[in-house]
């Protein structure tokens, strides 16, 4: 994989020389190809999909659908098993609000998820639990944090009706057994979704050899538009499914009597679709594609692994991961002695023109377990390099050192 190839073809990288992007789990960068599909269809087709015959109409259409069924191709997915919402935050939405409303749930029934979920696998239940009277529990971790498979095997009961849980962590970086939880989900007949944000964007992640029922993750975490979520669900479930957002698009006809469903996936893009950013998309996908997803694992983890090794060598720095490249991703979630993560954050910014996160990063409450007051995370693609890594410790040296 050539790297130094690979950063040429990003502008922000070409624009600020000295930048060294270790946000990468908020949101990746995004490479020329993305951001010249995304303004060829403003001008150069400019038409709504699904609205009209005219040709401008019928060629948006045409490749709004198409990157539909690419990315169905990417995931395993069949294309109408794949919606296109706003971002993961609403394609969870979408399922919560889509299993409420079709009173999938009674009183008394169970929703389980982990302790490391981000507010949009915790919210979203914390809230349904509440309105329909569900217990909401918990799947804990170990110490290193990993996941704890023997408290799944105790938690998921013949209650449960839902399991929710995260591929790979956003903060404590672990990248959880989906597979075997799903068969754990399974044998208790519940059902199984997968929050893939951090996954999909790093290694391949196949719907059906995992096994889930229903996934999310954000294009704008791989290199896509931001703007854009995707919603995975089996085909007979979104059959059966209530859509949760009402309007055009989403029938197939309307009186003034009632009104009937659009196919799938339609069923569950109501309104205006987010067109420009599904057909960038697409152009994402081919740049993942073009460097081979396995490719961008095995680098990634000897980046992961040479990060791992800095860490290691500093006895003011305290990492919390599994720190085994093996088990996490390229996510490092740490703390500096004495010094607030905000503090940190700014000082590595204005010193030395390093981006990274930091305060909850959207898990407040596993983040707040550890540190009250938050904490730093460093997060790599595969367009960071070891040079930026060595770079970035030098200037966490430099900043303890003046503390």
């Amino acid at each position: 994989m050539n790297v130094n190839k690979i950063r040429k073809q990003f502008p922000l990288l070409k624009k600020h020389k000295n930048l060294v992007y270790f946000d990468n789990a908020a949101t990746s960068l995004k490479p020329a190809s993305v951001i010249k599909e995304q303004e060829r269809y403003y001008s150069e087709i400019g038409g709504s999909v699904h609205r009209g015959i005219h040709k401008l109409a019928e060629q948006a259409t045409m490749e709004y659908e198409a990157s539909h069924e690419k990315t169905a191709d990417f995931i395993g997915a069949k294309e109408q098993e794949v919606v296109f919402t706003k971002g993961a935050t609403e394609s969870l939405n979408l399922l919560m609000y889509s299993l409420a409303n079709g009173n999938f749930f009674k009183t008394g029934d169970e929703i389980v998820v982990t302790r490391m979920e981000h507010h949009s696998n915790l919210v979203p239940w914390q809230y349904l639990a509440k309105k329909k009277k569900l217990k909401l529990k918990f799947i804990g971790h170990r110490k290193d944090f990993t996941l704890d498979l023997g408290d799944a095997e105790r938690k998921i009961t013949k209650k449960t009706r839902l399991v929710s849980i995260c591929h790979a962590s956003n903060t404590v970086a672990a990248i959880n057994p989906v597979k075997e939880i799903g068969k754990i989900a399974h044998k208790k007949e519940a059902l199984f979704c997968v929050d893939a944000s951090q996954s999909v964007p790093h290694m391949k992640f196949d719907v059906k050899k995992i096994g889930a029922d229903f996934a999310a993750f954000s294009p704008h975490k791989m290199l896509g538009p931001t703007g854009l979520g995707v919603f995975y669900g089996r085909e007979e479930l979104l059959e059966k499914m209530e859509p949760f957002n009402l309007g055009g698009g989403m029938i197939n006809s309307v009186s003034y009597s009632g009104s009937k469903w659009n196919e799938l996936p339609w069923k569950f893009e109501a309104g205006t679709h987010p067109i420009a950013e599904g057909i960038a998309f697409a152009k994402a996908i081919d740049f993942l594609g073009d460097v081979g997803i396995d490719e961008i694992g095995n680098y990634e983890r000897q980046l992961t692994k040479h990060m791992l090794k800095r860490f290691a060598g500093s006895s003011k720095l305290k990492l919390y991961c599994p720190k085994n490249p093996e088990k996490q991703g390229s996510i490092f979630l740490f703390e500096a002695a004495g010094i607030d993560s905000h503090d940190l954050a700014l000082a590595l910014n204005d010193e030395a023109d390093i981006a990274i996160r930091s305060g909850m990063h959207c898990a407040e409450p596993i983040v707040s377990s550890i540190n009250p007051k938050g904490l730093a995370r460093a997060s790599l693609y595969f367009y960071n390099t070891r040079k930026e890594i060595e770079r970035f410790f030098v200037a966490l040296e430099k900043i303890i050192g003046h503390s």
